[in-house]
């Protein structure tokens, strides 16, 4: 069985996610604080920004795909309300999947606590853009 999935949703979320990533890495935001804690220059940033944008918006695609799937498949089991099944579902994927896989690198590689709490905070937030985008807007034919 395969989930019913609204692709316009999860063609906003992906473009959600951009957003975020924009407005988060913003040296006025947190990207000043985040290329000090990482030991990023400015100048590694500019070097080939294409690669790492390109596959962001693939990989971004592949999160939301993966995330209305679950959200459907979660809502069809579970019942209730899409949108919460959408923002409860998101939130679990996050800490059982993103959050502590981030959390295990950093701490084999030795990385700065507050390096970690940055990523997995923006990653939460994508995740929860995303989930309000294809929670409010469930496919043709479920809700």
């Amino acid at each position: 069985m395969i989930p019913e999935i609204n692709y316009w949703a999860v063609l906003l979320a992906t473009l959600s996610a951009m957003v975020v990533g924009s407005i988060w890495y913003t040296p006025k935001v947190f990207g000043a604080r985040w290329m000090r804690l990482a030991k990023v220059t400015p100048a590694q940033t500019n070097v080939g920004a294409w690669v790492p944008i390109v596959v962001a918006i693939v990989l971004s695609f592949l999160l939301a795909w993966v995330l209305a799937g679950a959200v459907t498949i979660a809502w069809q089991f579970y019942g209730g309300g899409y949108f919460w099944a959408a923002i409860v579902t998101s939130v679990t994927l996050w800490a059982g999947f993103t959050a502590g896989r981030i959390i295990v690198h950093d701490v084999f590689e030795g990385r700065p606590s507050n390096l970690t709490v940055l990523n997995i905070a923006h990653e939460l937030v994508t995740v929860l853009v995303m989930a309000i985008i294809i929670g409010v807007w469930p496919p043709a034919g479920t809700v």
